[in-house]
């Protein structure tokens, strides 16, 4: 990438962040907020009108007379983003693959959070745990993160989103706004991500592609697993098996959709063929939203 292309992408992405930091701020994103950092700041003594219920119980036997406990609102929210390079990822029938989107993806959410002074933190995974760090403020860090993203890696076989998912549990402190994007081609995700879920708001941004749910008539097609190296011939242009591929998409959808909302995150999906920034302003501004947490 030379240096005029690399100036113009750098300017898209502030340009785009700003607009996806104001998605958040104006849309149901700031409902999570509410509630998440309230921090015990002191007692006073009880006013007429205050909650019985923050009466401190213990002090008041100690004085004699009722206190009321004092509550610190934190606004400031963590931002974490578990980002999926695995074999799979790299596949798509568009100008860009899963993983393209799914970076551009990460670097808008790093970026924004930046620009709404969230501390952003990220761990990248394949095979194998790439790069992992705690959520931090501070343009040194999210440029950090922003270079650990652009890193040109050969991915390793293999999906390690269990590991990242349970070393994003203990990794992350308080409770935070956690990303989960990957195209969720792996089993066994689902316990360590409700064990995720427990302390924090969780939202699954699960990366698909066109031919996801409908080939094109090609006749028989070679077909290849970038995971195993499988390889077969499939029929793309009979009837029967163009529907077979449509209901084994449709069922795996419904299936992943369950599995995040009974273990308390949100489900939802962006395209390949589809604009990241669009699409996550229409996340943060989604009513569904307010049922996290």
């Amino acid at each position: 990438m030379n240096k005029d292309n690399l100036s113009r992408r750098a300017y898209l992405l502030h340009l785009n962040a700003m607009s996806l930091a104001n998605g958040m701020r104006s849309g149901t994103f700031k409902s999570l907020y509410r509630g998440q950092g309230i921090e015990f700041n002191g007692v006073r003594e009880y006013l007429r009108g205050d909650d019985v219920r923050a009466i401190d119980w213990n002090v008041t036997a100690r004085m004699g007379k009722p206190f009321v406990k004092i509550f610190e609102e934190e606004r400031e929210l963590d931002v974490f983003i578990v980002i999926d390079r695995s074999l799979s990822m790299a596949t798509g029938s568009g100008k860009k693959n899963r993983l393209d989107l799914a970076f551009e993806c990460a670097e808008l959410l790093t970026f924004a959070s930046y620009l709404n002074g969230s501390p952003v933190g990220c761990v990248i995974f394949d095979g194998q745990i790439n790069f992992s760090c705690e959520p931090k403020s501070g343009k040194n860090h999210a440029l950090l993160v922003l270079a650990e993203l652009d890193k040109k890696r050969e991915s390793i076989e293999g999906s390690a989103i269990d590991n990242a998912l349970r070393g994003a549990s203990k990794l992350l402190k308080k409770r935070s706004l956690v990303f989960v994007i990957s195209d969720f081609r792996a089993e066994g995700w689902e316990s360590s991500f409700g064990i995720l879920c427990q302390k924090n708001d969780v939202i699954a941004l699960r990366i698909t592609d066109t031919l996801d749910e409908k080939l094109p008539e090609l006749g028989s097609v070679v077909f290849k697993d970038p995971e195993t190296d499988y390889e077969c011939v499939l029929p793309t242009s009979g009837g029967k098996f163009k529907r077979k591929w449509s209901e084994n998409f449709q069922q795996m959808t419904f299936k992943w959709r369950k599995n995040c909302i009974r273990h308390g995150g949100f489900p939802f999906e962006i395209n390949t063929s589809q604009d990241a920034t669009c699409e996550l302003i229409k996340l943060f501004c989604n009513r569904e939203i307010f049922s996290l947490g």
